[in-house]
């Protein structure tokens, strides 16, 4: 695995946090299947403590406990998020292998935990949202890239018209800086032309 892609598998195990987090957060509320396993699992731990399993302490000890995982597995999901948002160079590609990788995660920790049957409509639903999401990645990508494109067209074009007026402006510095050659008929000894070299600065 490349250094470019070491953000995958910290997406992936963004989605697997997501799951946790929901899985939690159904065990804190208060539905009916939900509450009665929370009871369940809270009579049991009461009984293996020694105390009554209709101990209400217990249980609503064991639903404090299950709120603060939700929201430890939350910041631990939105910090592995940002990680890889910053280690991809598209945060398109993160965000569909985070939403696949909870789709698939819910579905697992649904049928072990809450025993939940899901019927064939929700994994074609599922389906068809991870694969909409993967084709408008991949137009958000070609679109990025053609601007990325465009601009560096632009500033390719701004650059060489930077270099084509510093070489005019050296050409015209050359020329204003040259010595003149001057011919001036001023009587010598034999009475001669004289050439003189004259610059700009002795005239």
């Amino acid at each position: 695995m490349t250094l470019t892609q070491k953000w995958i598998p910290i997406a992936i195990a963004s989605g697997l946090c997501a799951a946790a987090n929901g899985m939690f957060a159904k065990l804190t509320g208060d539905d009916r299947t939900t509450t009665a396993l929370t009871t369940s699992i809270a009579g049991a731990i009461a009984h293996f403590v020694g105390l009554s399993r209709e101990n209400k302490i217990m249980e609503f000890g064991i639903r404090a406990v299950f709120f603060g995982l939700n929201l430890v597995f939350n910041g631990i999901m939105w910090a592995l998020f940002t990680s890889a948002l910053k280690r991809s160079p598209s945060t398109t590609r993160v965000s569909i292998v985070n939403t696949s990788a909870n789709f698939l995660f819910s579905a697992l920790l649904g049928l072990m935990v809450f025993a939940e049957t899901l019927p064939p409509l929700w994994w074609l639903g599922a389906v068809f949202l991870v694969a909409g999401n993967f084709f408008v990645g991949r137009r958000a990508e070609g679109d990025g890239d053609g601007e990325g494109v465009v601009e560096g067209q632009r500033e390719g074009g701004e650059e060489e018209g930077e270099e084509a007026n510093e070489d005019d402006s050296d050409d015209d510095g050359g020329a204003e800086g040259a010595p003149l050659l001057v011919m001036r008929k001023n009587p010598g000894p034999e009475g001669k032309e004289v050439k003189e070299d004259e610059t700009e600065a002795d005239r």
